[in-house]
């Protein structure tokens, strides 16, 4: 045992870093295994095998794959202790390794019949076996390679022909499940609530959170005994985040309610909760004691919202702990035991599991007048995304819809005589999808009114017509309606709508029609083999990739396959910033190092979802592209696209742009501080000129700095405006910035490039991978963020789950913050 670790101990030092020596452990009756994912100098997955009192251990650069076909990489490191299987967090910098380690699966494993002896098989190089983990199962085999001089021994991972095996076209494990899974029985809290789950990884409490999300389906599914159900509340969601004494109040859209609700916040603040993050539904309960949507509504109208009662059904964060890859019951039972063990209020209460058989619980529900029930998959982790692992089942049709317009009162009604409705399809169109004109009080009517005709505009938003409608009113589609009706129409109309309320908790553009999928169909089913338990597939199951195996990047072993999965990922957050702007291509057929195609005009009948604008915007050329869909990115890089660039106007009103980018380019020489520096340094000159600022990595070595503007100068007085500021800059603090290009200029300084905010000249898009070393990605920052950033290219296509939770939030009020230029030129001294 102490020989088979000295390498490892010699290694690191157990005064700094966080590891467990080990040494001394007791082996349980069954082999282990663990696989560690290991933020390092580059991501990397740990695979250790249990055998004669150590770890025997791989590190898998690309992790394991469940296509046969795959051969992936595994170089043999030095034996670990067996305690190092439940070592979680990070290692400090300057030790051997350093960076977070988490627990991506564990479990047990056996020789597989035909090598029964594991040390011989080991040491012939051919070592069969099988696993039994949350994520792994089923036959693999490693393999060792014909030695080449190297000092660690290279082998390969394979999976092994079973039911288990999977196409990598389809399915990728370490995307599609990319969180821990290190799970223990979890501690009842004690009185003073210092109990925490010691197999959660230890996280700061994140600045915002996004939560998950149900999918409707058509019927309870057939394995009952994997799911829970709780009561589908008429409220709104809202998450409630407790640092400290602070307690704030957010909805599902980031959007702070905080002043909303003081009584509900006060009586959070009393309780004492533990800081953290706290999933749950707020309602007003009618005499029935049912919650009631038209009642809470009405108590946000009147301002009058002490009646507000809060349920809280999940705990993603807690006490300093990430519990996101506990499973559901386990968050759940901490949750109830903690509001148990604190002093109780009226206001805030645990939505309790309803203990009987599905098909009851939901007939019992529309007996009594409740919206629905959710239902929640045993043992599954919590996702910031809409999952297959919860459910809802409603009691009827109901669901929201984007108000385009509405028709003018007859007879003696006042406000309003129907609401035009509709919601938007897979490309982001509004469609009609009809009217509603019952549901209304007088009060409600007036109001309705009084909202809508701030919101006039000339022309309807919806895409086609409006289904007959005479004289209707059109409105900007941003309000959202709550409405009931009896079934959709074959046109794709609703019949017998029912006006619930508005619902200014969700973004009108996030509104589609919602379609309940098939329990027990075959895509449901095979959820529950355990291999798929987490699975909510990020690819269309029409959707196929050629080549996919291909690599791109050679420094960080990104393949084909890797960059269309992130663009699948991150579609629905960089459509934000691509719609309706010309868009420019960045083909690279043979990867990072091979020639690049920079293309503004493209064929598109290869690429789906990407389309020619309607006209030409510059004479003499053809017209230019847009990516309007999810679909057109996933086109775009089976067409070998890794880059996403977009111009500083939209297509509808090209001649005017309406922002500036001024993007911070280091010269040889420059740290990554003296960046940070120079951001908040323009910033500041920004705000004294009375301009907002929005920051950016670059994806590459520098920064991007954005400034929204309302477009009404030509391209040429914007640029040269920027370029004023930017010579101001130079100016005043020269020995920081240059206001010339060319590396030899800013040898030990920046250049503010101002550059690209001339017709035509382009800046990656947020959320675009760059063809450098590593896949680098452009991700929209909070200022407050700076500080803590480490490089343009922090966030890679590599570890970009570490970003999606917060997505596009640090960037919310973007759109209204847009300023005219004019007072900014006047102060600048500045003569277009």
């Amino acid at each position: 045992m102490t020989d088979a670790l000295k390498t490892y101990k010699a290694k690191r030092n157990f005064d700094v870093t966080p590891e467990p020596a080990g040494g001394d452990e007791v082996a349980g009756e069954a082999l282990s295994f663990v696989i560690q994912k290991h933020w390092a100098s580059r991501l990397h997955y740990d695979f250790r095998l249990e055998l004669d009192g150590t770890m025997k251990s791989w590190a898998v650069p690309k992790g394991p794959s469940y296509d046969s076909r795959d051969k992936r990489m595994a170089v043999q490191v030095e034996d670990h202790p067996i305690s190092y299987s439940s070592f979680e967090g990070t290692i400090p910098e300057k030790q051997y390794g350093a960076g977070k380690v988490i627990i991506w699966d564990k479990g047990t494993w056996q020789p597989q019949p035909a090598t029964p002896d594991a040390r011989k098989a080991l040491a012939d190089g051919n070592l069969k076996f099988t696993l039994h983990g949350h994520k792994m199962h089923g036959n693999w085999v490693l393999v060792r390679m014909k030695s080449r001089g190297e000092k660690q021994p290279a082998w390969l991972l394979i999976k092994e022909k079973d039911e288990y095996t999977r196409p990598a076209e389809e399915y990728s494990v370490v995307d599609e499940l990319p969180d821990s899974v290190k799970r223990k029985a979890m501690p009842k809290p004690r009185k003073n609530v210092e109990a925490r789950p010691p197999a959660a990884p230890k996280a700061s409490l994140p600045e915002r959170f996004s939560p998950q999300l149900a999918t409707l389906v058509d019927a309870p599914p057939a394995d009952a005994a994997q799911w829970l159900y709780e009561i589908k509340f008429d409220g709104y969601r809202i998450l409630a985040r407790v640092d400290g004494k602070q307690v704030a109040l957010i909805t599902r859209n980031g959007n702070d309610w905080t002043h909303k609700l003081v009584r509900l916040q006060q009586a959070l603040e009393k309780m004492g909760l533990p800081s953290g993050w706290y999933d749950g539904e707020i309602v007003v309960n009618n005499d029935k004691g049912q919650s009631d949507f038209g009642a809470l509504q009405l108590a946000f109208d009147k301002e009058a919202t002490s009646d507000i009662v809060y349920y809280l059904f999940d705990v993603p964060y807690f006490d300093g702990n990430d519990l996101r890859g506990q499973p559901v019951e386990a968050r759940r039972g901490l949750l109830q035991q903690l509001l148990a063990s604190l002093p109780e209020s009226p206001l805030v209460r645990f939505s309790a599991e309803l203990d009987a058989p599905a098909q009851e619980i939901l007939s019992a529900a529309c007996q009594l007048g409740l919206e629905g029930v959710i239902g929640k998959r045993r043992g599954s982790h919590y996702v910031t995304r809409r999952s297959a692992d919860w459910i809802k089942l409603k009691c009827g049709h109901r669901q929201e819809f984007v108000i385009g317009g509405y028709t003018e009162p007859q007879g003696a009604r006042e406000g309003i005589g129907s609401l035009l409705l509709g919601v938007h399809d897979e490309e982001g169109k509004l469609h009609y999808a009809g009217n509603v004109g019952t549901g209304f009080d007088e009060a409600t009517l007036r109001d309705l009114r009084r909202q809508l005709d701030a919101l006039k505009t000339p022309s309807s938003a919806f895409a086609g017509k409006a289904g007959g409608v005479r004289k209707p009113v059109w409105v900007k589609p941003q309000l959202v309606a709550e409405v009931s009706f009896a079934q959709w129409t074959s046109a794709g109309s609703i019949r017998h709508a029912v006006f619930l309320g508005l619902r200014s908790d969700k973004q009108a553009s996030s509104i589609v029609r919602e379609r309940a999928q098939q329990a027990g169909s075959k895509q449901e089913k095979n959820v529950s083999k355990p291999e798929k338990a987490q699975v909510d597939s990020i690819l269309p199951a029409s959707f196929r990739v050629t080549h996919g195996e291909r690599v791109i990047d050679k420094d960080s072993g990104a393949t084909k396959i890797d960059l269309v999965r992130y663009y699948a990922l991150v579609g629905k957050l960089m459509l934000v910033h691509l719609r309706g702007r010309p868009v420019s291509l960045v083909r690279a057929p043979a990867g990072v190092g091979g020639e690049l195609f920079f293309q503004k005009h493209a064929d598109v009948s290869k690429m789906p979802g990407v389309k020619q604008l309607a006209k030409a915007l510059d004479t003499g050329h053809p017209p230019m592209l847009e990516v309007g869909s999810a679909q057109g990115l996933l086109s775009a890089a089976q067409w070998n696209v890794v880059e996403f660039h977009t111009q500083n106007a939209l297509a509808s009103s090209y001649t005017t742009p309406n922002r500036l980018i001024f993007d911070l380019d280091p010269g040889k020489g420059v740290d990554w501080p003296a960046i940070r520096e120079a951001a908040v340094l323009l910033r500041a000159f920004l705000t004294e000129l009375g301009l907002p600022a929005w920051l950016k990595t670059s994806g590459g070595k520098g920064l991007h700095v954005v400034v929204p503007i309302r477009p009404k100068h030509d391209w040429d007085t914007v640029k040269s405006f920027s370029q004023a500021i930017v010579a101001h800059m130079a100016q005043l603090i020269p020995d920081r910035f240059v206001v010339k290009s060319g590396p030899s200029n800013r040898v030990g300084k920046i250049f503010i490039d101002y550059l690209r905010n001339g017709r035509g000249a382009t800046t990656v898009c947020a959320w675009s991978a760059r063809t450098r070393s590593g896949l680098g990605i452009s991700v929209p920052l909070a200022w407050e963020e700076l500080d803590q950033l480490k490089s343009g290219d922090q966030w890679q296509v590599g570890n970009v789950h570490e970003r999606l939770a917060v997505g596009n939030t640090p960037w919310d009020g973007y759109a209204r913050s847009a300023k005219g230029i004019d007072a900014a030129m006047k102060k600048l001294g500045f003569k277009p």
